[in-house]
């Protein structure tokens, strides 16, 4: 009897391998057991290319001259779903279908509404045994940004600051100072490479110019956010030098310049978080980091519009400032990131 659970896990190994390179689409491992030994693997590799069982697939017809022969009597794992519709690729049941592959075990079902269920009835009514519930819970945690934007019409919203030992997130005369190390500097780099967006507020746009792009690691830039209710940002600021998207919201326009994307929302006054992240859910941005400052940072936490908040605490004490922001949630992880101490919390 095949253990199914290790291949699946295979499968999730493979499909992280996807971070930040497929979204909107979901990450996706897919791996073949012939005679309970792996003959071909693949995962999602970037947005608009080829699924994970095309690319396992395609791994089994370039290795074996008698593909065909092996894939009849093969299983195929897949962490999601196999799709069933026309999208940037074809339909992946249909390929597995093409090549007769006997047993489909599937992770979790695809929530997607052009899927959700239709690429299990495909195979299943062209005679594949499909196994469902595999890792299920491994399987939708790996998908929490694609599942959040698909269920909840948002997307996934991940809270980060730096806060000293006595709970200051900054001085209070408007002046720059790092809390955190190197180390930590570089984990929020590598970070940004998997996440769709980052999203800052004016105050912190204007005191700490930030660039928010990846400088400290491998890996593409998000796509930048600034909130500027009446556009009083300086267009000499690194947010708009047009080296990535830029989308600010504001009260006064809606345009287009260069990479420079003006939203206006409709009410300044009411529901500022929600108006924004519906706004990020209709142009397909499914993972947002929100990296300050406290009053936005606020704004979103009050709003119960968040998933998870990475919290560095820094080695230093200010004495007087800014306060942190104050955040309830089940505390998952904690350890050291150089001489910082990094808290990670999800929402209940």
């Amino acid at each position: 009897m095949p253990n199914h659970k290790i291949y699946m896990q295979r499968c999730l190994e493979l499909a992280e391998l996807g971070m930040g390179m497929v979204s909107p689409n979901p990450m996706v491992g897919a791996v073949i057991v012939y005679d309970n030994r792996i003959i071909g693997e693949g995962y999602h590799q970037k947005y608009g290319e080829a699924h994970a069982e095309v690319n396992a697939i395609n791994q089994v017809i370039n290795r074996h001259s008698n593909y065909a022969q092996l894939l009849s009597q093969s299983t195929i794992y897949v962490s999601l779903e196999p799709c069933a519709h026309y999208g940037k690729t074809p339909p992946c049941a249909d390929l597995i279908i093409k090549h007769h592959i006997t047993t489909v075990v599937v992770g979790c079902r695809d929530p997607f509404e052009q899927v959700d269920g239709k690429g299990i009835e495909k195979l299943t009514a062209a005679g594949v045994k499909v196994i469902t519930g595999v890792l299920e819970d491994e399987c939708k945690w790996l998908n929490k940004r694609f599942f959040t934007r698909v269920q909840k019409h948002r997307p996934y919203i991940i809270l980060k600051w730096a806060q000293t030992q006595d709970g200051f997130f900054a001085p209070d005369n408007n002046s720059q100072l790092w809390i955190t190390g190197l180390e930590s500097r570089k984990l929020v780099h590598r970070w940004r490479s998997e996440e769709d967006a980052v999203l800052v507020g004016k105050r912190t746009a204007v005191i700490d110019n930030p660039q928010l792009n990846v400088r400290y690691g491998n890996g593409k830039s998000p796509k930048r956010i600034v909130i500027d209710r009446k556009l009083e940002l300086s267009p000499a600021l690194h947010l708009f030098d047009q080296s990535v998207e830029t989308l600010i919201f504001n009260e006064i326009k809606t345009d287009i310049e260069g990479k420079n994307k003006y939203i206006a929302l409709e009410d300044f006054d009411r529901f500022v978080p929600q108006y924004i992240l519906y706004q990020l859910y209709l142009q397909d941005i499914q993972s947002v980091i929100i990296e300050g400052g406290a009053y936005t940072l606020n704004t979103f936490i009050e709003a119960g519009l968040w998933d998870e908040a990475r919290i560095f605490t820094g080695p230093i004490n200010l004495a007087k400032g800014v306060k942190s922001p104050f955040i309830t949630g089940i505390i998952a992880e904690e350890y050291l990131s150089g001489t910082d101490r990094l808290q990670i919390l999800y929402h209940q």
